[in-house]
């Protein structure tokens, strides 16, 4: 699998992320209710065939998941994104030190501040951001940046120096979106040109377009200010499917 940058981190990944969070919320996920074991094989199985980058947060209880698939695997062979729900610097100290042991590793790759709804959340947050630029400088983590629930608040990430990273909520059909296509591709594109790296989520439509997904994934893949995507995963036959239809934009855009 075709290996990008995401922006300008230095970050390569895998442009199919392995999400762990349909339906994620409250400590809990469909990949998490598969089982600790379950889960962090299925995470080992998609590192096996290309799949280098894993979309976990707080709110989707899979940090130990990622933990026990670590146990076989280099850590610095996998990119991992996290999130948090902190609202105060103090917050933000406590949940990076506990998800660090939860993940049992002394670095996190991507920090992402999780389900913004406010278009002021650079004042409201601002002791969270400062907390991750720290930790950023320090080395504990690389990246950091926001996922986004609502369009005011996508739009300010657009424009805010601060975020290297952007979780985008994409897709053909504007399912669970901040907005309509045409409303969000011209942000990606901002965040683009503002050299902020840009993976999309609800590229299926949180699986409402899971009987086209090939045409779903390869709508998403076709946005140039798109680095990668993530999707949620519940067993190997859709690892393998999905991985074959990123693999499959990808050769068509191979030089002849």
């Amino acid at each position: 699998m075709d290996r990008v940058e995401i922006g300008t981190t230095g970050l390569l990944v895998s442009q199919l992320c392995f999400g762990t969070g349909t339906q994620g919320w409250r400590g809990r996920s469909n990949q998490t209710d598969l089982g600790l074991d379950e889960l962090a094989d299925l995470l080992h199985y998609g590192y096996d065939r290309g799949i280098n980058f894993w979309d976990s947060a707080d709110q989707y209880g899979s940090h130990p998941h990622v933990a026990r698939a670590l146990q076989n695997i280099g850590r610095n062979t996998v990119v991992i994104t996290s999130k948090t729900c902190a609202t105060t610097s103090e917050e933000a100290e406590a949940d990076i030190d506990r998800f660090l042991r939860e993940l049992n590793t002394d670095h996190i790759d991507i920090v992402l501040m999780h389900c913004l709804t406010e278009k002021n959340w650079p004042s409201s947050f601002s002791g969270v951001m400062d907390v991750l630029e720290r930790k950023k400088q320090e080395g504990v983590i690389r990246a950091h940046g926001v996922s986004c629930h609502d369009f005011d608040a996508f739009q300010t990430a657009a424009v805010t120096p601060w975020v290297d990273v952007v979780l985008a909520r994409i897709n053909y059909a504007g399912k669970y979106m901040d907005g309509p296509p045409e409303k969000i591709i011209p942000v990606l594109e901002q965040m683009d040109q503002n050299n902020i790296g840009v993976y999309g989520m609800k590229v299926v439509g949180r699986g409402d377009l899971g009987n086209d997904a090939r045409n779903a994934i390869h709508y998403v893949l076709d946005i140039p200010a798109v680095d990668a995507i993530t999707v949620g995963m519940q067993n190997r036959q859709e690892v393998d499917d999905n991985i074959g239809y990123v693999g499959e934009h990808s050769r068509s855009f191979q030089p002849v």
